[in-house]
C-alpha cells in the first residue's frame, strides 16, 4: 500500500519545507536527518514503539460510529477516539516516538513547547517514563487559560516555564524553545508537538502518527465491510493530528480530506488563525510554508479560542495540500466550535477538545451525498478546557 509522498532529500513537499535554521543548531537537525528513518525502521524500534502504543498509550483507539449525531447530519459519522489515549490526545503518540529516538541518540534533556498544554502533557509523560530532564515553553496567556494541564505536567516532574514575549502563546513558546535548544544543543532533544519545524520533523511527526490512520482502515473495513471512507476530517492548527488521520489516504483519490481552521472571531476581524485564507508563503519556525505575515514579512498575531489552534502558520504538508488541492481547508468560528462541542455533548455523552470542536462545526457544511461514510479524528478530550465550556455553555 503506497501511503505519503515522502518529502525530497532536503525536506520540501513541493515548494513548502526545508530547514532553515541557525548554524549553531545545523549539527542537532543534522544528527536526526541522518539516522531518524534507519532508527524508525529498525526492528528493535518497531517492536518497543508498538509495545508501548498497546500497553501505555492504550492502542488501538476505538473507532465509534455517533449514530444520534449520524441521524442529525444525514450521513454515517464515525470518530477515531483519539480522546481515548492515556494523557487525553493524540499527541501522547508522537511523544513515545521521539523519546525513544532520543534515548538511542544519546540525549539526556528533554525540551518542548505547548499551546493547549496536550504536547506538554504528554512530553512531561514519556520523560517521567523514561527517567529524563523535562523542560516545557508554554505562553503565560495559555498558562492562565489552560491551568488543568499545566498543574500535570508538574505533577508529573516538569518546568514549565512561562513565556511572556509577543501574544505570550504557541508561537512565542516555540521561539523560546527553540532558543534554549541552541544553548544546550548537545545533550538536549527537542520533541516538536506537530508537523512543523525544519526537516525532518514534519516527516518525522507524521510518520509517528500515522498510527491513526492505520487504525481507521483496518477498524472501519471490519465495522462497514469497506476500508476506504468517503471523507476523513480533522482539526489543524499546526497539523499533527490531521496528518497522522490523512496519512494512509493521500494517494487514495476517492477519499475527501477536509482540514478545517480556527477562524476565531471571523476570518476577516483581524482576530482569526485560519492561515490558508489569510496566510501567505515564508518561513516560520525552521520551515517554508504558509504563515500569517503583513506585508513587510512580520508575523501577525492569530487569534483563537482554542489554545492548540492559536498558531500563525500551518506545516508544510499541510501546506501543499492545500495549494495542490488534495485536501480542502474549511474554517470555523469560536462560536461554531462552542455550539458544535454542544451538540456533541448532547448527543453522544462526549466532551471534545476545543481544537476537535472546530472539526465537528464544519461537518454541517461538507459536501457529501446522503449516506456517505465520515471519520472525524476526535483528537483530545475536553477536560482541559471545561472552564471555557462552563463560561460560554453552562445554563
Amino acid at each position: 500500500m503506497q501511503t505519503l509522498p515522502q518529502p525530497t532529500e532536503n525536506g520540501y513537499y513541493g515548494k513548502f519545507g526545508g530547514a532553515f535554521i541557525p548554524e549553531l543548531l545545523r549539527a542537532n537537525v543534522e544528527e536526526l536527518r541522518r539516522n531518524y528513518l534507519a532508527i524508525l525502521n529498525d526492528q528493535s524500534f518497531c517492536r518497543e514503539f508498538d509495545e508501548l502504543l498497546r500497553d501505555y498509550v492504550g492502542r488501538p483507539t476505538p473507532l465509534y460510529e455517533a449514530r444520534r449525531l449520524s441521524a442529525l447530519l444525514g450521513f454515517r459519522v464515525f470518530l477515531k477516539r483519539e480522546d481515548l489515549c492515556h494523557t487525553g490526545a493524540h499527541k501522547i503518540n508522537n511523544a513515545v516516538g521521539q523519546i525513544l529516538l532520543a534515548k538511542r541518540l544519546g540525549k539526556t534533556r528533554i525540551i518542548a513547547e505547548t499551546g493547549a498544554g496536550q504536547h506538554g502533557v504528554a512530553t512531561a509523560t514519556v520523560c517521567a517514563l523514561a527517567g529524563l530532564e523535562c523542560v516545557v515553553y508554554m505562553g503565560a496567556t495559555d498558562i492562565e487559560r489552560q491551568a488543568p494541564n499545566v498543574g500535570r505536567m508538574k505533577l508529573l516532574g516538569a518546568k514549565v516555564v512561562p513565556v511572556h514575549s509577543g501574544s505570550a502563546t504557541l508561537k512565542d513558546a516555540t521561539n523560546e524553545a527553540i532558543r534554549d535548544w541552541i544553548a544546550h544543543a548537545a545533550d538536549t532533544h527537542y520533541i516538536i508537538g506537530s508537523v512543523v519545524g525544519p526537516h525532518p520533523y514534519p516527516d518525522l511527526v507524521a510518520r509517528l502518527q500515522s498510527v491513526i490512520s492505520r487504525e481507521i482502515r483496518t477498524q472501519l473495513k471490519a465495522q462497514t465491510g469497506q476500508a476506504l471512507p468517503d471523507a476523513v476530517v480533522a482539526c489543524v492548527g499546526g497539523g499533527s493530528n490531521a496528518a497522522g488521520a490523512f496519512y494512509h489516504f493521500l494517494d487514495e483519490p476517492t477519499v475527501k480530506l477536509f482540514a478545517v481552521e480556527a477562524a476565531g472571531e471571523g476570518i476577516h476581524t483581524s482576530r482569526s488563525a485560519a492561515t490558508t485564507v489569510l496566510g501567505s508563503p515564508g518561513v516560520i519556525h525552521g520551515s517554508y510554508t504558509l504563515l500569517m505575515q503583513d506585508e513587510y514579512g512580520q508575523i501577525t498575531e492569530p487569534h483563537s479560542i482554542s489554545a492548540g489552534l492559536d498558531y500563525p502558520g500551518i506545516g508544510p504538508l499541510h501546506a501543499a495540500l492545500s495549494a495542490n488541492g488534495r485536501a480542502t481547508f474549511l474554517a470555523a468560528t469560536d462560536e461554531e466550535a462552542l455550539q458544535a462541542a454542544s451538540l456533541l455533548m448532547h448527543t453522544e455523552g462526549i466532551i471534545p477538545a476545543l481544537e476537535t470542536a472546530h472539526a465537528l462545526a464544519a461537518l454541517h457544511r461538507l459536501p457529501l451525498p446522503a449516506q456517505a461514510t465520515v471519520v472525524l479524528n476526535l483528537s483530545g478530550r475536553g477536560d482541559k478546557d471545561l472552564s471555557t465550556y462552563l463560561t460560554h455553555l453552562a445554563q
